[in-house]
């Protein structure tokens, strides 16, 4: 049955470095729409300490995530065990965004160990740290078995054309135009936030 943690201890924290993915779920405070993202490769999640964790947020077509942390704060990590022992963790806590402008994000994202063929600088988008006040695992009996083939291309290739079209003002227009508030209208990235680059 499940086991409620004290903090992220080296097991478990090998436990979630073997795995391929997680999934980031949030909500606003009051009523709209809940929010479940999928997240990947693993290697774009740090363990920072046995209760914080980091994770690279890149570019994409909504800012449901950024938008209800900047909201409430609120977050939920989970990772599902998709080969070997069935198992769920979740990782409860309280999230925070840094943009590149932040003081605290470079240190941060140079932290990160991704494979190469993750597109990340100039496709990242921000740094989300969660401080975690609950983890908890739980049996995973309902995750089916998969196999595991490999990252799909298509991330990587996006940003590389959008690159082609007009450099990073390409990606800052994208992020202006799609990520400015949420489905239910709450604020996420600013025109001046859209501007990712610091020279």
């Amino acid at each position: 049955m499940g086991k409620v943690f004290e903090g992220i201890d080296a097991k478990l924290a090998d436990w979630i470095a073997r795995q391929r993915m997680f999934f980031v779920g949030t909500a606003p405070a009051d009523g709209g729409h809940v929010n479940v993202s999928p997240k990947g490769p693993i290697e774009s999640l740090r363990i920072l300490g046995p209760t914080r964790v980091a994770y690279l947020d890149v570019i994409g077509s909504g800012a449901e995530t950024i938008a209800h942390l900047r909201e409430n704060g609120r977050i939920c990590v989970m990772l599902c065990a998709f080969d070997g022992p069935p198992r769920i963790v979740r990782l409860h806590g309280q999230g925070r965004v840094l943009l590149p402008a932040d003081d605290d994000y470079a240190g941060l994202y140079g932290g990160f160990d991704v494979p190469e063929s993750f597109a990340v600088e100039p496709g990242a988008r921000s740094v989300i740290t969660v401080e975690v006040d609950r983890v908890a695992d739980s049996c995973g009996y309902g995750v089916p078995l998969m196999t595991y083939q490999g990252e799909r291309p298509q991330q990587v290739a996006w940003v590389e054309r959008k690159l082609r079209q007009d450099g990073t003002v390409a990606l800052d227009r994208y992020v202006a135009e799609k990520n400015a508030r949420s489905i239910d209208g709450l604020p996420a990235i600013d025109q001046a936030d859209a501007v990712r680059r610091v020279t």
